[in-house]
């Protein structure tokens, strides 16, 4: 719900009315509340409640450097560990993409682009990396959520997804880091990109 923006950043969060919504229990919200603080997507304060951790136009180039430090090397250990299964299932999820109602469903393909991700995650093996790029690609999905109108080509994604698993088939680790180092760059440019749009619009208006 927070990474899809139905719960907006700076939202408050209301135990309650999360319990009435999830059909879930006090104690595991307040569980799932406290691993979202961990993971940045939630703020606690004392006295005062949680809320949806805003997105600020300064975090960007951390957010974007650290992944682009972390998910190289995972790319990395990945084409010297993978196996044939890992390959197999990312290509099953590429050739899903050029399904024409998946390839014009913008939601479905950024869900193509997270999977892709994950799949070469589990190829690494280092479940403390893979843990911090799954909570690094949250905060970055819901950039992409919040900039859906401005950034609607997901298929140019995709592609590069086609390139690493070349990479990563043949073993080449040097390379999958380089084209993972770019496809998480290309996302950062567009997102730029959007906000300065956003942003102009909003003075001309």
């Amino acid at each position: 719900m927070i990474v899809r923006l139905e719960l907006a950043p700076g939202e408050v969060l209301n135990e309650s009315e999360l319990m009435q919504d999830l059909d879930l229990g006090r104690t595991p919200i307040r569980e799932a509340l406290q691993r979202l603080r961990r993971d940045q997507l939630v703020t606690i304060l004392p006295r005062r409640g949680a809320f949806v951790t805003s997105l600020d136009i300064e975090d960007l180039p951390v957010l974007f450097n650290s992944r682009a430090v972390i998910e190289p090397h995972l790319a990395e250990l990945a084409a010297l560990k993978g196996t044939d299964e890992h390959w197999a299932d990312l290509e099953a999820v590429l050739a899903g993409t050029t399904n024409p109602a998946v390839a014009s469903d913008n939601e479905a393909m950024v869900e193509a682009d997270n999977r892709c991700h994950e799949i070469v995650w589990d190829a690494a093996g280092n479940r403390f990396l893979t843990a911090t790029a799954d909570m690094l690609y949250a905060q970055s999905n819901r950039l992409w959520h919040l900039y859906i109108s401005e950034i609607t080509d997901m298929g140019s994604a995709l592609n590069e997804h086609r390139q690493i698993l070349d990479a990563l088939r043949r073993g080449d680790a040097t390379l999958a880091a380089s084209l993972t180092e770019d496809h998480i760059r290309t996302f950062e440019s567009e997102i730029r990109h959007a906000m300065e749009q956003r942003m102009r619009s909003r003075l001309e208006a």
